[in-house]
């Protein structure tokens, strides 16, 4: 993982740790709380047109960070209890992707 992702893990391990959550954190518990949290980040956008959802308010867009803010979070724990490597397994599957959907050349 990248050096700041690697902080954001340990700080989140560190507060997890803290507050003896780690019993609630099986990897089960952890997808299901990021599939709630990625609901919650659809949900400003629920009635708007796409040009509305390109155009925020400042207030908007700050409740929508929070909410990708909460679906990141719950994605770096799950990777934490499951040791997988974010950054790296990402860039893997870009290169999958690659070969399955290559650039129209011109």
């Amino acid at each position: 993982m990248s050096d700041s992702l690697n902080q954001l893990a340990q700080r989140l391990r560190d507060f997890a740790q803290a507050r003896e959550w780690g019993p609630f954190h099986a990897p089960k518990n952890l997808a299901s709380a990021l599939i709630v949290e990625a609901g919650e980040l659809l949900e400003p956008f629920q009635w708007m047109t796409e040009d509305q959802s390109r155009a925020l308010s400042p207030e908007q867009k700050e409740a929508v960070a929070l909410e990708m803010a909460d679906v990141l979070l719950y994605l770096v724990q799950l990777a934490n209890e499951l040791d997988v490597d974010l950054v790296e397994v990402a860039q893997r599957k870009i290169d999958i992707n690659e070969l399955r959907f290559p650039a129209k050349r011109r």
